[in-house]
């Protein structure tokens, strides 16, 4: 049985989350009513996944999901929130959440975000029995998906779960185009505006990454979407 662990300050909300998560998707869920106390829980307990309420007295949500993100690099990270502005949604995935919805949400829509998450970390940890790529060659740099790390030259960048997807999607077509709405609905399931800003922030930061090596270029193809250029 996954363990989820639940962090929201209103008391009925967070009673029904755990209650339908338990007797719908059959996860052990632990619910704590502020970040302190999500905070110490997580030190204590091994979870499968997070479900984090933004505005949290005591300590929000995104100040939890940064201290969960040095504790843990890999637990999948979904941001639960009232807000719906785009510096939000960017504040999510750059602290490394995997995922984001926005209140008021259909209870089906977030269990179903949560399957897919725990399928996608399955699938991470036995790449043999898939057919996707985990490891790549691009210039001077090695990138390893599975543990999502570039190495240039001894020198090793970690990557969030977001930016390491997105890389891996520009490197299974390296030289060629990769279509906007395809990288959108591949990690994001969804291609609306809000993604598309976010997704510019991760390219932003990927490009960063790989500026060390001349050879190697993140290109934007207008109208289409964007070219990993290995020469």
């Amino acid at each position: 049985m996954k363990r989820i662990l639940l962090v929201e300050d209103d008391p009925n909300l967070g009673l029904l989350l755990q209650d339908y998560l338990q007797l719908k998707g059959k996860f052990d869920v632990v619910l704590c009513v502020d970040g302190d106390e999500g905070l110490r829980a997580f030190t204590k307990q091994d979870f499968d996944l997070c479900i984090l309420d933004v505005m949290m007295p005591k300590k929000d949500g995104f100040t939890l999901g940064k201290e969960i993100r040095k504790i843990n690099q890999e637990v999948p990270i979904i941001f639960a929130t009232a807000k719906a502005m785009m510096e939000d949604k960017a504040s999510a995935y750059d602290l490394g959440g995997d995922d984001y919805i926005t209140k008021p949400f259909r209870i089906e829509e977030l269990l179903l975000r949560i399957n897919a998450l725990l399928k996608r970390v399955a699938v991470k940890e036995t790449p043999e029995s898939g057919s996707a790529q985990t490891l790549f060659q691009i210039g001077d740099y090695t990138f390893d998906y599975t543990t999502q790390l570039i190495d240039y030259k001894g020198q090793q960048q970690k990557l969030s779960t977001k930016e390491a997807e997105l890389l891996q999607l520009l490197c299974l077509k390296k030289n060629a185009v990769l279509t906007r709405e395809e990288a959108l609905l591949s990690i994001w399931h969804d291609d609306n505006y809000f993604n598309g800003r976010s997704m510019d922030v991760f390219l932003s930061k990927l490009r960063k990454y790989l500026r060390e090596d001349p050879k190697v270029e993140i290109l934007n193809v207008h109208g289409k979407g964007y070219k990993l250029l290995v020469n």
